[in-house]
C-alpha cells in the first residue's frame, strides 16, 4: 500500500468513528462536533481519493 492509499485508510476510520461517536453521544454539542468532525475526514478521504487518481493517471 502506498502512503496515500495508507492516509486514504486513516481518514476512512477517522470517518467512522465519528460517526459512531455521534451516534452514541447523549450531549448535542458533542454530537455536533463529532458529525462535523466525521464530515472534514469524509472530505479529506474525498481528496485522497482524487489525489491518488490523479497519480494513478500520470
Amino acid at each position: 500500500m502506498t502512503e496515500l492509499e495508507d492516509r486514504l485508510e486513516r481518514f476512512e476510520t477517522l470517518t467512522a468513528e465519528c460517526e459512531l461517536i455521534a451516534k452514541l453521544a447523549t450531549d448535542s454539542t458533542k454530537r455536533e462536533f463529532y458529525l462535523k468532525l466525521g464530515e472534514q475526514y469524509r472530505q479529506l478521504a474525498v481528496d485522497m481519493r482524487q489525489a491518488i487518481a490523479i497519480r494513478a493517471a500520470a
